[in-house]
């Protein structure tokens, strides 16, 4: 055999073994995006249905005036919707003790205008539940729902 046989033999050799090589690696990508996908649109569901906390009832706090940035008052009663630990006493507590949420109430508020009172209330009551809710969240577990108004009268 004579060295430009040897070449040509080696050549085509190389190129079937660069098409395998190729075919192999589709093949690797086909399969680790459809373990992706699988992954994403099936694995996820249940996770966000488990992580819905339940109702355990309603904790009505006092009534508090608080006295606002600009002059006048506000009286507020706020209601908590806590879940069924919070209930239960987990996370070593006997239920939902409300002073916390009656500083974050003055400290929301007491920052506020009289104008801000009554044109931005609801407003004014998401960021009052995202606070709440974030001081009554122990080891990522949270113990408030919700929270209403039961009582809201400005002067």
């Amino acid at each position: 055999m004579s060295t430009k046989e040897k070449t040509d033999e080696t050549d085509e050799a190389t190129a079937g073994g660069g098409r395998k090589k190729l075919l192999l690696l589709v093949l690797v990508i086909l399969l680790a995006a459809g373990g992706a996908a699988y992954f994403f649109l099936f694995s996820g569901s249940g996770e966000a249905e488990a992580a819905a906390p339940e109702h355990g009832g309603y904790v009505a706090l006092e009534p508090i005036a608080v006295n606002l940035a600009g002059g006048g008052y506000l009286k507020v009663g706020v209601t908590l919707e806590i879940t069924a630990e919070a209930a239960g006493g987990g996370h070593g507590g006997d239920g939902v003790d409300g002073s916390k949420a009656l500083d974050l109430v003055i400290s929301t508020f007491s920052q506020a205008a009289p104008a801000d009172v009554v044109g931005a209330r609801e407003a004014l009551k998401q960021a009052l539940k995202a606070k709440i809710i974030e001081a009554y969240t122990d080891h990522e577990v949270p113990m408030v729902m919700d929270i209403y108004y039961n009582e809201y009268v400005t002067q």
